[in-house]
């Protein structure tokens, strides 16, 4: 049986002079600020994770990323996606689809290197790891540059063990 769930977040850009760095699907983007959090608010991990959360029933972000990040000092998104992917017993990602409003930074230099580290995470060929970006030509807050959505889209097999 295939199983697909959607995710989504969102975060607003730090206040400038802030040193925060701008994380996304793993990795560094340099030249834009960080985006405010309690975390390195990574929205692609984080969209990822609450995809994995409609696959698992299991809620991640909210009171166990609290508890890594507040309580033990765990901001790094890959943390939490770890703790999400195990909650998937018996379940396999086949392909994950990200699609990242955002008018700043230009991710296009970045995308390969997102679909590696997302890959690598996951467990998956980069093969099976898609992600498009769009400037959101203005129309909504983040297309007028003052912070970053992600949607992702997982689908996902059930594995059968004997």
């Amino acid at each position: 049986m295939f199983r697909v769930a959607i995710g989504q977040d969102s975060h607003e850009f730090t206040e400038s002079g802030d040193n925060k760095k701008l994380i996304l699907g793993g990795i560094e983007i340099e030249g834009c600020p960080g985006l405010s959090g309690n975390s390195d608010a990574d929205v692609v991990l984080h969209a990822i994770i609450n995809a994995v959360s409609g696959i698992s029933c299991v809620n991640i972000l909210g009171e166990r990323a609290d508890e890594l990040c507040l309580n033990q000092g765990i901001k790094d998104s890959r943390v939490y996606l770890k703790e999400a992917l195990e909650t998937m017993k018996g379940k396999k990602i086949i392909h994950v689809s990200v699609s990242i409003e955002a008018k700043r930074p230009k991710l296009a230099p970045y995308l390969e290197r997102m679909r590696q580290s997302i890959a690598a995470s996951l467990g998956i060929d980069v093969n099976s790891v898609g992600i498009t970006a769009t400037s959101g030509e203005g129309l909504t807050e983040f297309g007028k540059g003052r912070g970053i959505f992600c949607t992702a889209i997982l689908t996902v097999q059930d594995v059968f063990t004997n």
